[in-house]
Parts: C-alpha cells; structure tokens; sequence
C-alpha cells in the first residue's frame, strides 16, 4: 500500500499511452521499474492482449472505456439498498435494485461523457459498431 500512489501513476502510463508502441515501451519500463511486484506484473504480462485492442480505438474511446468510474458508482449504489436488509426471495431483491436503476436514471438525465462529439466520431469509424450506435444515437 505504501507504494500505491506511484504504481498507479506508472500503470496509468502504460494504458494512457497515445499509441500502441508507446504502449508497449512504458509497459516495458513499468516491468523493469516493478520488478519487485512480480504478481502484479504476472496479472499484465498475462492479460496484456485485452490491453492491446483498446488501441484499436481512438483516443477518446478509449478513455471512456477504461473510466470506472460509473460502474463503480452504480456498484456502490447497489450495496447501498441491498445491505438494508434480508430480502424473502430473489424478486424481492431485483424490486429494489429495479426501483434502485430508475431512481439512478432520473439522477443522471443530462449528464455527459467528455468529448462525446469525439467519442461518436471515432466510434461510427468502425463498421462493426456503426449500426449499433446509430440505433442507440438520439
């Protein structure tokens, strides 16, 4: 935990990297930097694939992809309703979390994602999702 800060910043380097060789190059760095993580390192080096095709996107996609910040939000406020209490059966349970979502829809109307002229231009460059963001395009 005491080296938290610094990893993370050298970890952002790699998958914030503008270019997949840049990418490449300060994973290499990070590698040889963390050396003494070697569990941590394993978990990239074995995964690093997954990290490769962001850079089959833009730029601007790409930052939208690795942001949790919204998962981990919708996350908490789920374990917010569901640690109230014992629910009697599963439908119980997806009440609230049902009831939980339209309450985090009315929250959220209006927000925006950086960029997102950016992001939507550089997502209907790729034929393979083109269709799928103009039928969800408003």
């Amino acid at each position: 935990s005491k080296d938290y800060k610094a990893f993370t910043k050298a970890l952002k380097k790699v998958y914030g990297a503008p270019s997949l060789k840049a990418c490449l190059s300060a994973f290499e760095s990070f590698k040889q930097q963390w050396a003494s993580y070697s569990g941590a390192i394993d978990v990239w080096t074995r995964n690093f694939n997954h990290i490769e095709q962001l850079y089959d996107y833009g730029s601007a996609i790409r930052k939208v992809m690795y942001t949790t910040n919204a998962v981990e939000s919708i996350h908490a406020s789920f374990r917010k309703v569901t640690n109230k209490g014992a629910f009697p059966n599963e439908n119980a349970l997806l009440k609230v979390l049902f009831l939980r979502i339209k309450e985090l829809e009315t929250k959220w109307e209006g927000g925006h994602i950086q960029n997102w002229a950016m992001v939507m231009n550089q997502l209907l460059l790729h034929d393979e999702l083109k269709d799928r963001v103009l039928k969800y395009h408003e």
